[in-house]
């Protein structure tokens, strides 16, 4: 069936855009839906006459897909999954995962918009999330896949090194207190002995008075 798309459909194409597919999907869903109208002279037309406003919408959504495109280029996702002490996943990493993950940073994103390798994923590492955006952009995402025993041991190693540099830090400042205080001891101590000499080199440079 032929149907020009009353806005856009993920896999299937932009508002505007003229399309074939078939009858049942067209008929339950995408009609039904409002999603999309039949393809015929008179709907061509009304599309025709909306070209400079859906022209104008597409420029927008340009607009809003490099900007998020930059915010998730730079975006690292973590998640916490049980696993084996090889690291061999219990559980597969998801869509809905990756789409939580996300939201709980204020990035909002379509599940269906997001491509997890499902069947690549089965140990804890680093992996690449794709994210289709508008028309054909998309953005590769990093994603850490840590286990619950990996995350204890890492926030036990930083809070260790925390520990280490707090002491360091207390040591070093320990230290710079004390030079500091010689060094004042080591002025008055100047100063005082500057001040006992000063009466004895003026007694012995007063004049001697004749009998």
């Amino acid at each position: 069936m032929k149907i020009i798309l009353n806005q856009d459909v993920v896999n299937l194409g932009e508002e505007g855009d003229v399309v074939v597919v078939k009858d049942g999907y067209a008929r339950n869903y995408l009609l039904p839906t409002g999603a999309a109208v039949l393809y015929n002279k008179t709907n061509a037309a009304i599309f025709a006459s909306r070209a400079a406003q859906i022209e104008k919408r597409k420029a927008e959504k340009r607009a809003q897909s490099a900007s998020l495109k930059e915010k998730l280029d730079a975006t690292v996702i973590n998640l916490v999954v049980t696993a084996g002490d090889s690291g061999k996943l219990f559980g597969s990493v998801t869509a809905a995962m990756v789409q939580e993950a996300l939201a709980k940073m204020d990035i909002q994103v379509d599940r269906k918009k997001i491509e997890v390798s499902t069947h690549a994923i089965k140990m804890v590492g680093t992996y690449s999330v794709i994210i289709h955006l508008y028309e054909n952009e998309v953005s590769h995402v990093k994603l850490v896949v840590e286990s619950e025993a990996m995350v204890k041991e890492r926030l036990a190693e930083e809070a260790r090194a925390k520990a280490e540099a707090e002491a360091k830090a207390a040591e070093e400042a320990a230290a710079a207190e004390a030079a500091a205080a010689e060094a004042v001891a080591e002025e008055v101590a100047t100063e005082e002995a500057a001040a006992e000499e000063a009466p004895a080199e003026a007694a012995e440079e007063a004049p001697v008075e004749a009998n």
